[in-house]
């Protein structure tokens, strides 16, 4: 498809008070009845009349009048003295993977245009228990396949700094609604990165969580598909978790997903309001006064050279790193000791088995081969001739590497690598052919250094880190934390946050 980049040549107008609070914030400003629900409501529709026609991040917004009504009906419930959660009468758009009731789940693609679901996703259920307005979607690549968020639906989002270039994916609209104060907190899902790569790229924060941790439902297949997971993006630590708060906690009708981090939540799962209600746990909070001191963090860099990266990454990477160890942590190069290359392999087996049923789906439809990206029709033509010996052997490989990383995480609190390996490229290139000299052999050989978080099931989390000279293209530290234990990596991010590192409270507006 033709891509064509938005324009940037005016300033883009700074955020009125409302639009500028982080989500911790409006929820009590709202709570203590210093702005209303509807005020809200209006001004995050006037921002997002504002600015989104130019970065395309929000897709199928509903009416006006549609969402006034019932930020209406929110403040009618607090003057009764009733509040739905820290989320009432906040506005919340759902990334077009994740089902909404009354809104079609599209995928970015124009077969599934009209495609209503007949319930919410179990995390949206949840958000909208806390109190949320969904008021639309956001935009995201076809199939959500590679981390550039363009399709032939609704066109190609920018990114939130430079709109000339990529902003990344496949969370990309999600990233951007967040970085320009359309949303206050925003949601995503992440296979190869989805929620690390655009939260890197546009200077926001971006948490995976554990597989299982927030659970998959509904879905057509409920026990191998769950290697891609809905997880928080946000602006603050704080707002990452209380929104990771909301959307985790066991539900029996995804029998692979977790309790915790503390007790499971009673009951026998279903559509229980401990279903709805998600861990309601204050275990994920990190304490205000984190701080970096004592922490060991494992520096896997480039992976020994097997990763392509550009020129500039892994200096200003390392630039972040140091300021770490000024405020007391303790930062050392590890090796990962297993086959890369097999890993890779392996890895595009079980992509291409998760990836195929979702494009094959599609594929009875008249014309349907036509109108689908390449990308995913070499996913499912790839796919056509696997086994299930095939399938078998790659996740043995997937085993190798969980186990070779234990040790390493044994040893340290978390593991950093690039979230990127190559800065935002250009709107009109579909993906990146070369990064440091090197041919890409896939469309999302760029992303490699996403997928060992995700193969090993395995927390991680995307920090900003800072900017390229041109100051334009931010840059995300990818940190990966033990099993199950989202709680200690908000703890290192929330340090890290404290410390100022990467330039976190920098806009696209004071750039």
């Amino acid at each position: 498809m033709s891509i064509t980049a938005p324009s940037n040549s005016t300033p883009l107008p700074a955020p009125c008070p409302i639009t500028a609070k982080d989500a911790h914030a409006l929820s009590a400003a709202i709570h203590q009845r210093e702005v209303s629900c509807r005020e809200v409501m209006q001004a995050y529709l006037t921002r997002i009349d504002t600015l989104n026609p130019q970065f395309n991040a929000i897709v199928n917004l509903a009416p006006a009048e549609q969402l006034l009504a019932q930020a209406d009906e929110r403040d009618a419930e607090l003057a009764a003295g009733r509040s739905r959660g820290w989320m009432h009468g906040m506005p919340q758009a759902i990334k077009d993977t994740g089902q909404a009731l009354s809104f079609p789940t599209t995928l970015g693609s124009p077969l599934l245009v009209q495609a209503l679901p007949a319930q919410d996703s179990t995390y949206v259920a949840r958000m909208k228990a806390a109190g949320c307005i969904v008021v639309g979607k956001t935009n995201m690549p076809e199939f959500g396949l590679g981390s550039h968020t363009y399709n032939t639906l609704f066109g190609a989002t920018g990114n939130a700094w430079d709109p000339s270039v990529s902003a990344g994916g496949s969370s990309g609209g999600a990233a951007v609604a967040l970085a320009l104060r359309l949303l206050p907190v925003a949601d995503g899902s992440d296979f190869m990165g989805s929620l690390r790569n655009p939260a890197g790229w546009n200077h926001v924060y971006g948490l995976r969580p554990s597989q299982g941790r927030v659970p998959a439902f509904p879905k057509p297949e409920l026990w191998v598909s769950q290697l891609g997971t809905d997880g928080p993006m946000a602006r603050s630590v704080r707002d990452l978790a209380r929104l990771l708060q909301t959307q985790a906690g066991f539900d029996a009708r995804a029998p692979l997903s977790l309790g915790g981090p503390g007790p499971s939540p009673g009951g026998p799962g279903g559509a229980s309001a401990d279903s709805l209600a998600g861990s309601n746990l204050d275990s994920f909070m990190p304490p205000p006064d984190a701080s970096l001191k004592g922490l060991k963090i494992g520096w896997l860099g480039d992976m020994g050279g097997h990763l392509a990266v550009e020129h500039g990454i892994l200096p200003l990477l390392e630039q972040a790193l140091a300021a770490c160890e000024r405020q007391g942590a303790i930062v050392e190069p590890v090796r990962l000791d297993v086959d890369l290359h097999r890993v890779w392999d392996a890895w595009l087996v079980w992509r291409r088995a998760l990836v195929a049923p979702s494009v094959a789906a599609v594929m009875t439809q008249p014309g349907a081969r036509e109108r689908i990206k390449p990308e995913a029709l070499w996913e499912h033509d790839q796919a056509q001739g696997l086994g299930f010996a095939d399938f078998l052997a790659a996740s043995r490989v997937r085993g190798e590497l969980l186990h070779a990383l234990l040790p390493l995480l044994e040893r340290h609190d978390a593991l950093a690598l690039p979230v990127a390996q190559c800065w935002p490229f250009p709107l009109a290139q579909t993906w990146p052919r070369e990064v440091a000299g090197r041919t890409m052999d896939t469309y999302h050989r760029w992303m490699e250094c996403t997928l060992y978080a995700t193969f090993a099931g395995l927390p991680a989390i995307s920090v900003p880190a800072g900017f390229h000279a041109n100051g334009r293209w931010p840059l995300g530290l990818q940190l990966i934390g033990r099993p199950r234990d989202e709680a200690g990596l908000l703890r290192l991010a929330a340090g890290w946050e404290n410390a100022g590192l990467g330039m976190a409270d920098r806009t696209p507006f004071t750039a």
